[in-house]
């Protein structure tokens, strides 16, 4: 599916899209993944079959050659603070009526939706 922002979603692996006005081309990459994954085409449906074309190749080379495909982000990240801000942000999601790790999530969220209308 594609949305507002020009991104698409397949299998969990995220694509940014974007236009070549010279060529007339939709190309784009796959942002969630440390590997190099890129399509392009001409049209909406075209791109879409490219990229999810794009997705199950890499994944039947992964398969083919033996290795671990990058997945896209498993949702958990390690973040390092100070003890002092871990303090602050540990009171503040208490006084919200939240757990740690979902005030974060909600901060972080509205802080991209605000970025991204």
């Amino acid at each position: 599916m594609m949305n507002n922002n020009n991104t698409l979603e397949y299998k969990g692996y995220l694509a940014k899209i974007e236009i070549d006005s010279d060529t007339n081309t939709l190309y784009g990459s796959i942002t969630n993944t440390r590997d190099v994954i890129t399509f392009s085409a001409q049209t909406v449906a075209e791109v879409r079959q490219a990229f999810q074309d794009s997705v199950e190749d890499y994944l039947a080379w992964a398969a083919e050659d033996g290795f671990i495909p990058d997945k896209p982000y498993s949702g958990k990240i390690i973040l390092r603070m100070s003890p002092a801000l871990h303090q602050q942000i540990s009171a503040r999601a208490t006084m919200d009526g939240f757990s740690l790790n979902q005030w974060i999530t909600n901060t972080l969220q509205q802080r991209v939706l605000s970025d991204h209308p």
